[in-house]
């Protein structure tokens, strides 16, 4: 699943008259990074959300024969869900035995996706130990997701996780997860008990590592480039390195 709904309202005005996932990088919409990065990866079916210039993004997917693969779109012009939200909504379409490869649509990479398995765990998430300051701590013994930090401000969740450098590993989430479908009565549960459907699913993790699911971290070795294009100064930077 690609996230493609938002605003990208730090990107305007090159998102004043397109969605976030149509913007280039290098002369290529970032949608079809995506599409292509995920493809390589083994994906034969895609769910695409949209909100912001919906219809934009299903007339470029028609436009290009939904690049050899099977794209279905989530329609979410009614109310934007962010990712939680947008994700048990296209339950439906996803729901089956096989692991959910979830990424955003403003992030530009060119990572070796098949390297992210689950290995046991009921999601994995792509991480890396790069600059920021909001920062997921997982255990060292077990690898499990147990908590998340804010560098630049001490906030923790759970309140009063204390980060031990000795027994935790404190790295940034890199927008790309895998996600186990045996999760979705967790996330519904999860959803019903909020009071609007629109939420991202960080917390979700959180909330499910307070549950002694596991949770855990995979990064990738060998060097990779990525950014998150979401800034105009990281767009930038991605027209520079990506060709």
């Amino acid at each position: 699943m690609i996230f493609a709904a938002g605003l990208g309202t730090r990107l305007y005005p090159l998102t004043a008259d397109r969605p976030k996932a149509l913007v280039e990088v290098a002369g290529v919409p970032m949608l079809k990074r995506v599409i292509d990065n995920v493809k390589a990866a083994g994906a034969t079916t895609v769910v695409v959300n949209v909100s912001h210039f919906a219809q934009k993004i299903v007339d470029y997917l028609a436009d290009n024969d939904s690049f050899g693969m099977e794209i279905i779109v989530s329609d979410e012009r009614d109310m934007l869900l962010e990712t939680g939200g947008g994700l048990l909504k296209a339950r439906r379409i996803l729901d089956g035995d096989e692991p959910i490869l979830l990424h955003n649509a403003d992030i530009c990479s060119d990572a070796d996706l098949s390297r992210l398995k689950l290995d046991g765990a009921q999601a994995t998430l792509l991480v890396a130990d790069r600059d920021s300051s909001r920062r997921l701590l997982f255990d060292r013994a077990e690898n499990r997701l147990c908590g998340w930090l804010n560098t630049s401000t001490g906030e923790t969740r759970p309140e009063g996780t204390v980060y031990d450098p000795d027994a935790h590993r404190s790295l940034a989430f890199q927008g790309i997860h895998l996600f186990h479908p045996s999760l979705f009565d967790e996330l519904a549960a999860y959803a019903a008990k909020l009071q609007s459907p629109a939420f991202s699913i960080t917390p979700f993790y959180l909330h499910c590592a307070s549950r002694k699911l596991r949770i855990t971290g995979c990064e990738i070795t060998g060097g990779y480039r990525w950014f998150d294009i979401g800034r105009p100064a990281s767009l930038a930077a991605a027209e520079a390195a990506m060709y």
